[in-house]
C-alpha cells in the first residue's frame, strides 16, 4: 500500500504556478497513486498526455477522490469542479487526503 503524504495544499499551488503546471503533474500523478491504493481504479497516467483520454484520466481521478477519499459519491460533481476551476480544487484534494495521512 502506499503511504499518503501530507503536503501543504498552499505551496502546492504556489509550485504549480512557479513551474508552470510541471510541479502540478507530478503532484497528480503521486496523488493517483495515493488514491488508487485506497482502491480507486484509476488508469494509468501516461493517459494525461493524450487529448481526450486525460479528460477520462481527470474523470476517474474525480471518482476515485469523491468515493475513497470524501466518501461522498459525488464523482461527476468533482470532475466538473475540477474542469471549471482547477486551481481551486487542487488545495481541496489536498486538505482532504492530508486528513487521511494524518489517520
Amino acid at each position: 500500500m502506499v503511504k499518503i503524504e501530507k503536503r501543504d495544499p498552499v505551496l502546492v499551488v504556489i509550485l504549480s504556478i512557479i513551474t508552470l503546471g510541471i510541479y502540478i503533474i507530478y503532484w497528480f500523478v503521486k496523488t493517483k497513486e495515493e488514491i488508487k491504493s485506497l482502491g480507486a481504479d484509476i488508469p494509468t497516467a501516461w493517459l494525461i498526455i493524450i487529448p481526450v483520454a486525460n479528460v477520462y484520466l481527470l474523470y476517474k481521478y474525480c471518482e476515485g477522490f469523491s468515493v475513497y477519499v470524501k466518501k461522498d459519491n459525488m464523482g461527476p460533481i468533482w470532475f466538473l469542479i475540477a474542469l471549471v476551476i482547477h486551481i481551486l480544487i487542487i488545495p481541496i484534494i489536498q486538505v482532504e487526503l492530508n486528513k487521511l495521512a494524518e489517520a
